[in-house]
C-alpha cells in the first residue's frame, strides 16, 4: 500500500492502529508504544506519520477473561 499526494489531500488511506491490553502500563509506556508503533507502520506502509491512527484500549482486569475466568479472578 503506497500514500501518495493525492491520496493524502482526500483524507484517503489513513492507517488506523488499535491495540488492546490490560490496565496497569504506565502513561510514559504507552506514550513510547504510539511512537514507535507510528515509525513501524510508517516505514513498511509508506504512510506520512501525520495520517497514522494508533488507539489504545485500555481494559479493566474485570472486563476481560480467557478460558472462562476474568483476569481478575486469577
Amino acid at each position: 500500500m503506497c500514500y501518495n499526494e493525492k491520496n493524502v489531500d482526500r483524507g484517503e488511506k489513513m492507517p488506523f492502529v488499535t491495540i488492546q491490553f490490560l490496565e496497569g502500563r504506565s502513561d510514559n509506556q504507552k506514550k513510547a508504544l504510539v511512537s514507535e508503533v507510528t515509525e513501524v507502520v510508517s516505514k513498511n506502509l509508506k504512510a506520512p506519520k501525520e495520517n497514522i491512527h494508533v488507539i489504545l484500549e485500555e481494559m479493566k482486569k474485570t472486563d476481560y477473561g480467557v478460558g472462562g475466568v476474568r483476569k481478575s479472578d486469577i
